[in-house]
């Protein structure tokens, strides 16, 4: 059997995301892998962590949450000169559940994937989406 690419680990990814599989989706990092938000992340998540036996816990805390995933795909993907890195264009759409607002947003996505598992993901992701989803909606004031 070939070894799995990184577009077949993402298109994994994304189906264990929709589907809502935590544990699927934590079995896809390596024990030592490192996930990295540069810009920041939602509240009271760490700009960085290790993955490991807190991934699960993790991803089941994220798919617990009002933030609904309904597509999310790979725009583009770009090999880097490291054969074990890629970048990636994301593009996710969903709604806030306890709004019902709906939401899109992009990012793009560095990844190191060696054997099949997640090494590294370093997501440069804008948290303002997030916060402008959360936010209350504005009232016009009107002048």
């Amino acid at each position: 059997m070939s070894p799995a690419t990184p577009a077949d680990v993402l298109a994994r990814r994304r189906r264990l995301i929709l589907n809502g599989d935590a544990d699927g989706f934590a079995e896809l990092f390596a024990p030592d892998a490192v996930i990295e938000l540069p810009f920041g992340g939602p509240l009271a998540c760490p700009r960085a962590w290790r993955a490991g036996r807190r991934s699960a816990r993790n991803a089941r805390r994220v798919l617990a949450s009002p933030l609904r995933l309904e597509d999310l795909e790979v725009a583009e993907l770009y090999q880097a000169e490291d054969p074990e890195v890629v970048i990636a264009e994301m593009r996710a759409k969903g709604t806030m559940t306890t709004t019902g607002r709906p939401f899109a947003a992009t990012s793009v996505q560095v990844l190191r994937i060696r054997e099949g598992h997640i090494v590294l993901l370093r997501d440069f992701a804008d948290p303002r989406v997030l916060e402008d989803l959360t936010a209350e909606p504005r009232t016009g004031t009107g002048s």
